[in-house]
């Protein structure tokens, strides 16, 4: 499989020389003055919208989608793109709702938020658990997946993808939040220019693989009637894949809770529009937006081109393992190396760039919640601003080098994407729960957040195992469905034992909400409106 030639290293490497000569020109802007917390985490005030937009996207985009997602279209389909497109309607609600609340009150961490809105209590138990699923789960998965493509697609092997990645990852790290913000408009830009051309080629591949030529429109026609059901966007309890979307939880129940957490209480995302004003923030998160509706092409469609090119007798090798095992995982890879020398390279670059953009955020996302809300707040609260900085570059380093040495132990799972979502999930309702009572509920208490934040991996626990120490007795539900009951428990929880509490009634305002701040421009409102129309559209014609 290992195809890479010497027209591809050439375009990958003159590529990388010109996103680190570009770093470089950005980051010795700012040689003349010693950063600031606030300039390393956030970059604050020196972001464009479409910085803004571009870093979300490139931050977001990684190899658990192109190798990930890629292999789940393989296994159940179009379906999986439901995480990209119901991300684009997530994403216009926090611009409306979220954002102007962390803007309103100087936020540029969440534990800050939950500390300023609850209690120190609250703010450290999330902000540990934070790190935990960060470090474990995303950062592990990221460098895993990563690692496993380039191996798979050049002759660099596993482990040392792994180190490569890694010490990438710390170089763009170490510049700080506008380094990486104005080098993923570069990202963000080949990513998907080199993705729509995968797909591109993939789509001819098929249609001349059944005698039609070089025709793209013709390759859609035939994979739709090749794998009718690989197109079906509602899944019923009769499909194979039942329990990875369950039916309408997709879009009424817990995607939800998946995407407005990832989107709007995760430090990783939120991050890039915090140091911004609320006009600027809005429209690069819309820009996102619109760009989330492009995954799907350059994400799912290519698995589902592998799946009806393997059923059809091609990829009969690529796609197992040694022991003769079909990994949807392969799919991605698999395609890529099908593509001419120095679009390849092109290709190539554009995976690598993602996974290292996606990889330099997390880093940074690590890095700010430890040294603004562990380190400052319990080891050296006198410490100076250059102090924060360089134990926010240390944290890069050392949380790096963790998933590095955890990552290679993800190598038995076929489909990495879903795992990280249902991992992620055990914490994702408690913290959505916290938040949306933290700023629409004054009445909410900080022995009702503490509640929450510690019963919601937990309850996720007994709902995932029971089935299995029960021998059965108790229903085995979906994690979308069990995200779904873990959040109205904790709902039901929080408003208990808030209204026990007498005194709550009269609390103070801690958090200011500003319901005139809601109101958006008429550019956001239009650009809204086609977002909702196209998702209608997709979802009206795949149901």
């Amino acid at each position: 499989m290992n195809q890479l030639k010497t027209g591809d290293y050439a375009v990958f490497f003159v590529y990388f020389l010109l996103v680190a000569l570009y770093g470089y020109y950005i980051y010795t802007r700012r040689k003349s003055k010693d950063l600031d917390s606030k300039d390393f985490f956030l970059a604050e005030g020196s972001l464009t919208w479409w910085a803004i937009g571009a870093s979300l996207i490139a931050s977001n985009i990684s190899a658990e989608h192109f190798i990930g997602m890629s292999g789940s279209g393989f296994a159940l389909g179009l379906a999986i793109a439901t995480y990209e497109w119901m991300a684009a309607a997530t994403l216009i609600i926090v611009a409306v709702y979220f954002i102007p609340v962390y803007l309103k009150n100087g936020i540029y961490t969440m534990p800050q938020f939950l500390q300023k809105r609850y209690n120190n209590t609250v703010s450290t138990v999330m902000a540990v658990f934070w790190l935990l699923v960060y470090v474990f789960v995303n950062l592990t998965s990221i460098i895993y997946l990563g690692a496993l493509a380039i191996s798979s697609i050049s002759t660099i092997p596993f482990t040392w993808s792994i180190v490569g990645l890694s010490i990438s990852a710390v170089i763009v790290t170490l510049g700080g939040m506008k380094v990486i913000g104005y080098t993923d408009v570069i990202q963000v830009f080949v990513l998907i220019l080199g993705g729509l051309v995968t797909t591109y080629l993939a789509l001819n591949l098929v249609s001349e693989h059944f005698g039609y030529g070089n025709d793209i429109l013709k390759g859609l026609v035939i994979i739709k009637e090749k794998a009718p059901l690989h197109f079906e966007m509602i899944f019923d309890k009769s499909n194979l894949y039942y329990r990875d979307l369950p039916g309408l939880s997709v879009l009424i129940g817990g995607m939800w809770i998946n995407n407005l957490n990832y989107w709007g209480c995760n430090q990783y995302i939120v991050q890039r529009a915090l140091g911004a004003d609320l006009k600027t923030a809005r429209k690069g998160i819309l820009f996102a937006a619109f760009l989330k509706l492009l995954i799907p092409i350059i994400a799912v469609l290519p698995g589902i081109i592998a799946f009806v090119l393997y059923q059809n007798g091609m990829f009969q090798t690529e796609m197992k393992d040694s022991l003769g095992v079909v990994k949807p995982d392969h799919a991605y890879p698999t395609l890529l190396n099908l593509l001419p020398e120095g679009i390849k390279g092109l290709a190539f670059a554009a995976l690598v760039a993602a996974i290292i953009s996606s990889l330099a955020g997390q880093a940074n996302s690590i890095s700010t919640i430890f040294s603004l809300d562990i380190y400052h707040k319990f080891f050296d609260k006198n410490a100076s601003e250059k102090k924060i900085v360089r134990t926010g570059r240390w944290t890069v380093i050392l949380s790096l080098l963790i998933a590095s040495v955890v990552a290679p132990a993800l190598s038995t799972l076929d489909q990495a994407y879903q795992f990280i979502q249902e991992y992620v999930g055990f914490i994702s309702p408690g913290v959505l729960a916290i938040f949306l009572f933290g700023f629409f509920w004054r009445r909410t208490t900080s022995a009702a957040a503490l509640t929450a934040a510690l019963l919601t991996i937990p309850l996720s626990v007994v709902l995932k195992f029971l089935p299995v120490w029960t021998g059965g007795a108790f229903p085995d539900y979906p994690f979308l469905d069990r995200m779904s009951i873990v959040f109205v428990t904790l709902i039901i929880l929080i408003v208990i034992i808030s209204l026990l509490d007498r005194k709550s009634k009269d609390a103070p305002v801690i958090i200011e909400v500003d319901p005139s701040e809601f109101r958006c421009s008429p550019g956001f409102i239009v650009g809204s409106v086609v977002i909702v129309g196209i998702l209608t559209a997709l979802y009206t014609v795949f149901w």
